[in-house]
């Protein structure tokens, strides 16, 4: 049975990096041929970099060093590639071939290439302006809703969908490179950020006709996320994408995407080990201040950038646990929620006070996603995670003000069929929303679980798709909350690719209401209203 492959980095393809060693000549030792050598490398930074790092010393996946991975022999790693573990690691049988998984497991037994820097100067060189910012339409030159607008990642086309969610059906295709991780918006809606798996950031204007890319740079050659300045005076100036090779964040002239500072975050972790490679994994803005939360997923800590004074850079360091990932905020969007996945534990930061609040033991492997928040009947306000290493949706209290017996403490927790990625709620649903992408049977990868909100058990299990090689995953919900959006992303080869598609469900009634068919391998969808409006 098949697995979700998760980690896919861009390094070496997208970049069209050529570094480090290629073949070992004693043949006692295990070698490679020079064109070997780049096919593995390749192969490697496109789908393990993200869990195991760029120099193989291990994050959410373990090392892969030569003194390690020798003990193990070719053939032990071959099976561990080809099957996966009970561990977490997915399997890549349906990914590669046989011969080109015999070329990672001697690729992985030699030592790792350095991969390159990648400075402001070059970062400049790649910026591009292709619409200028007093050419913009002055307003909407559409007469769609755009406010009910889905921007749909299309992961592997290297596309955007952007949907209109009244009339259910595609706007526009926007081409925006390779495999997109996630998108931000600006503070009204309007522009569209992306970030994509190799570095390369673009601006999308949904007020065109149709929505086209006005800007776009690289900052990294392997990033994971962006975000918007909201707050006060500074409301939209600046934008912040955030890399894991190079490990550093970078700001930018939200209007004209022009590089303007770069940070690195290689440093000390909260165990007081130097990392060269502290990968920023997740960034968000905080309604409440002039700062971003930078989420450096091996130091364990949580980064509070003042982007008030870009020449007199202010960061708070706010110490948590290993490896952070995902986050949200809670109802009053004043703390901070955010996975330390591999400590099983959601850790809660006070943006206001600039604060570490507590840490959270969960279950195996927290992966809120962009996370769900919700009324209990006893606990009150509260949150809530999937898991990726094992079917269990955990609730936790977090309203300090209004239930301190009951903050940040597990409230209840309910077992699915099998680990999950996202988990979404809605103030006018009676339900949460919870996948199951991770589960190796289909049935089970292939359907979401609902959960009662009042009774907190689960209440129906909805099987999306039938498609092969398909799964279902990502929720979001429609502007007022009446729909709830699932994608199917099929991830069979590229003649596959268009048997990808949306179901649309009654949030209420759970039937479902449409299919928005034709979508190559969609995968994350972010509506406007709901996003710009931190609706969770």
């Amino acid at each position: 049975m098949k697995k979700l492959v998760l980690a896919a980095s861009a390094i070496g393809l997208a970049a069209g990096l050529s570094f480090g060693m290629t073949a070992v000549a004693n043949a006692a030792e295990p070698s490679l041929s020079k064109e070997d050598f780049e096919e593995a490398k390749t192969l490697y930074f496109q789908r393990c970099a993200g869990c195991h790092g760029v120099l193989r010393k291990g994050a959410t996946g373990k090392s892969l060093l030569p003194e390690a991975t020798k003990k193990l022999g070719q053939k032990r790693l071959e099976k561990i590639i080809t099957l996966g573990t009970e561990g977490g690691m997915n399997n890549f049988d349906d990914v590669f071939n046989a011969e080109q998984i015999k070329k990672i497991a001697t690729y992985i037994q030699l030592e790792p290439p350095q991969p390159p820097n990648l400075d402001l100067a070059e970062m400049k060189k790649r910026w591009k302006v292709l619409v200028k910012p007093e050419d913009y339409p002055t307003k909407p030159m559409h007469n769609r809703n755009w406010k009910n607008f889905f921007v749909v990642i299309l992961r592997d086309a290297g596309k955007m969908a952007i949907i209109d969610g009244d009339k259910k059906e595609t706007f526009v295709k926007v081409n925006t490179g390779y495999a997109v991780h996630v998108t931000k918006e600006s503070s009204d809606g309007r522009f569209w950020f992306t970030m994509g798996r190799d570095g390369k950031m673009t601006k999308i204007d949904l007020w065109m006709d149709p929505p086209q890319v006005v800007a776009e740079t690289q900052i990294a050659f392997d990033a994971r996320d962006v975000a918007v300045s909201h707050y006060g005076e500074w409301k939209d100036k600046y934008v912040i994408g955030g890399g894991y090779w190079p490990p550093h964040f970078v700001v930018l002239d939200a209007k004209t995407m022009e590089p303007l500072k770069v940070v690195s975050t290689s440093g000390i972790n909260v165990d007081g080990e130097y990392v060269r490679e502290a990968r920023v994994a997740a960034i968000y803005n905080t309604p409440k201040a002039p700062t971003w939360i930078v989420a450096v997923k091996e130091l364990g800590q949580l980064w509070q950038v003042d982007y008030s004074d870009l020449d007199n850079l202010r960061i708070e360091y706010i110490n948590s646990h290993k490896f952070l990932h995902d986050g949200f905020y809670d109802p009053t969007l004043q703390y901070f929620q955010i996975a330390a996945n591999a400590s099983n534990r959601m850790e809660v930061m006070d943006s206001v006070s600039r604060k570490f609040v507590a840490s959270i033991e969960t279950g195996k492997k927290p992966h809120p996603g962009p996370g769900a928040n919700w009324i209990d009947p006893e606990c009150g306000p509260v949150g809530g995670t999937v898991h990726l290493g094992e079917g269990k949706i955990t609730v936790w209290g977090n309203d300090p003000k209004g239930h301190p017996d009951k903050a940040w403490k597990i409230c209840y927790s309910v077992p699915t069929d099998g680990p999950g990625l996202f988990i979404r709620a809605h103030p006018n649903s009676p339900y949460v929303f919870a996948d199951q992408t991770l589960h190796p049977e289909p049935a089970i990868q292939q359907s979401i679980k609902v959960l009662d909100k009042k009774t907190r058990k689960i209440v129906k299990t909805i099987h999306v798709t039938k498609v092969e090689k398909a799964v279902a995953t990502h929720s979001e919900f429609n502007a007022d909350g009446s729909e709830v959006w699932v994608s199917v992303w099929a991830r069979g080869g590229k003649k596959d690719w268009l048997k990808g598609e949306i179901v649309v469900y009654d949030s209420k009634t759970l039937e479902e209401k449409a299919r928005i068919k034709d979508l190559e391998t969609p995968t994350g969808k972010f509506n406007v209203t709901i996003r710009s409006h931190h609706i969770t």
